[in-house]
């Protein structure tokens, strides 16, 4: 019998119509509420996650609150804001629980990478937030050097792409976090990569079940869970699925 799993969930989306919506390249995504997501995870042991606002809800942080709210305990809020937010802004949402901004230069919807390096300092400097990036692991090299010398950022779903993956690594030899997310979306060997990724900085990688899994080729299931032990082990297993990302999010 497989043991249930401790996981803080390091990437997760709720989709909540009754809060605004925006298409996004032609794609607007199905409902996908708190109470959806807690009955998709009652095979494992969630002690909290990282809700993240996708591109589908631009700016907006009516929804992130509520789900925060009703997510209760550990669970946090990676967002998506405008450069010029005011520090009040930034330290109101701070109080709901929000640790992250998020630039999806993959799908876009969020404030434009080249407001990176001042926003990802600023927010650190006014609530110690990092930074998160959506972002294909060959686009890395363009912003490498900004990159490492960021204060806090992670890369979501282990950069994408196989042909990136050495920028990716390079990076978290500099100190930048992976997220070990969006299995079903990713065009490289997932085995492979998170060995290599453990072997660099055992604190870098954090898993997520990336739910509701929109636009994915396939979505999240429990074997992804069993992957990272068959590949880790117990102990590095333990660290991927909730103490690398406790340390991360909520210290």
């Amino acid at each position: 019998m497989v043991p249930i799993r401790t996981i803080l969930d390091a990437h997760l989306h709720i989709i909540d119509p009754r809060f605004p919506l925006i298409e996004n390249q032609g794609f607007l995504p199905d409902a996908f509420t708190c109470t959806d997501y807690l009955d998709q995870v009652q095979d494992v042991d969630i002690i909290g996650g990282a809700v993240v606002s996708g591109s589908f809800q631009g700016f907006d942080q009516t929804y992130l609150i509520d789900s925060l709210q009703k997510l209760g305990e550990h669970f946090v809020g990676v967002t998506q804001l405008r450069y010029d937010t005011s520090d009040e802004e930034i330290i109101r949402l701070h109080g709901h629980g929000v640790r992250a901004i998020r630039f999806n230069v993959r799908r876009g919807g969020s404030e434009d990478i080249s407001r990176l390096d001042y926003f990802a300092r600023r927010v650190y400097e006014v609530a110690g937030w990092h930074a998160e990036l959506y972002i294909d692991s060959t686009s890395l090299p363009d912003i490498a050097s900004v990159l490492e010398h960021l204060p806090a950022v992670s890369v979501d779903h282990l950069g994408l792409s196989k042909e990136g993956f050495h920028h990716l690594l390079s990076l978290v030899d500099k100190g930048v976090r992976v997220k070990a997310t969006g299995f079903g979306r990713v065009e490289l060997d997932v085995a492979e990569a998170i060995r290599s990724i453990c072997s660099v900085n055992p604190e870098a990688l954090m898993f997520g079940t990336d739910l509701p899994s929109t636009r994915a080729k396939r979505p999240y299931h429990p074997s992804d869970i069993e992957l990272i032990y068959n590949t880790l082990g117990e102990e590095q297993t333990e660290q991927v699925l909730y103490k690398n990302a406790m340390n991360w999010y909520i210290k």
